[in-house]
């Protein structure tokens, strides 16, 4: 039997840039050659998990964030994994920005392999306290920002008579997403809106795809109360979160050639977590505590 990992803390660092640059995978190094690839929110977390995979797969990169630093940190990291890196500051909430990201994508390259959507944000509490302002910041980013992205490349790819790849990083939602609530609506939008965008955009030969990770280990564990990180060990059936990495090599095989005939569609890599197991990101309510 699996050992549940001892020290819960760990878990909320995920994992550093020097495991990022070590862990294994199942792709060859040239996988990406030549290939343009945006990861939006590549400055920490899963977008740096994912972005730096590319980076190993001999992939161009343009990354895009709000924050200076974590983008330039970034920016240097995969450089060092041997890949060119164009970076932008800016918001995919503001549509205007994200025009001005796309037409530096196309002057600077020419065109655009692969939009990976990962960008995003949430905290967790109960859906009854949540602020409009609040509510507003999430959908506008997690949805808005994401069709943005999609919408301005999708019309470069149409433009130009290339064909494009986007892959979406969405949420475990099929049960609901108490204590998240806000994320759990726009990521259950976004997954819509791709499938829609699928056939859609088909004619112009763009695939459109999701990534739903289940509870993986990132630096935003930070965010969650003690008590809410606890239950990420019981949240799917292998009883432990995922890793960063696990999220980015779901996210090549959609990109690669090894996916170049699945669209519309959803990877979940959650260890079973949409079909068992209990997540409780703002802490377990004292209802559903047995004996209480």
């Amino acid at each position: 039997m699996p050992k549940e990992p001892s020290d819960q803390s760990v878990w909320r660092i995920g994992q550093s840039d020097e495991e990022l640059r070590a862990a294994p995978t199942v792709y060859r190094d040239d996988l990406f050659k030549d290939k343009v690839v945006l990861v939006s929110g590549a400055g920490s977390g899963l977008g740096r998990g994912i972005a730096a995979l590319f980076a190993r797969l001999g992939a161009q990169l343009v990354i895009c964030g709000r924050d200076e630093e974590r983008v330039a940190s970034a920016a240097k990291f995969f450089e060092s994994l041997g890949a060119k890196v164009h970076m932008k500051l800016m918001s995919i909430r503001e549509p205007e920005q994200v025009e001005e990201l796309m037409d530096e994508v196309w002057e600077k390259f020419g065109r655009l392999d692969v939009l990976v959507n990962n960008a995003g944000g949430q905290y967790p509490q109960e859906a009854i306290e949540f602020k409009d302002k609040g509510w507003k910041a999430v959908i506008d980013t997690n949805l808005n920002g994401t069709w943005y992205m999609m919408q301005r490349a999708a019309r470069r790819w149409r433009d130009n008579e290339q064909q494009g790849n986007i892959v979406n990083i969405i949420a475990i939602h099929d049960r609901g997403m108490p204590g998240i609530a806000h994320t759990g609506a726009a990521r259950a939008a976004v997954e819509n809106l791709s499938k829609s965008m699928a056939v859609e955009w088909a004619p112009y030969g763009i695939r459109v795809n999701c990534v739903a990770p289940g509870t993986v280990a990132t630096p935003g564990f930070r965010q969650y109360p003690e008590e809410g990180v606890a239950s990420f060990h019981v949240a799917n059936v292998q009883r432990h979160p995922g890793d960063m990495h696990d999220v980015a090599q779901a996210v090549a095989y959609l990109a690669a050639d090894s996916g170049k005939f699945i669209t519309g569609d959803v990877v979940h890599v959650d260890a079973g977590q949409r079909l068992w197991g209990e997540c409780w990101p703002a802490g377990k309510p004292d209802y559903y505590k047995v004996g209480v």
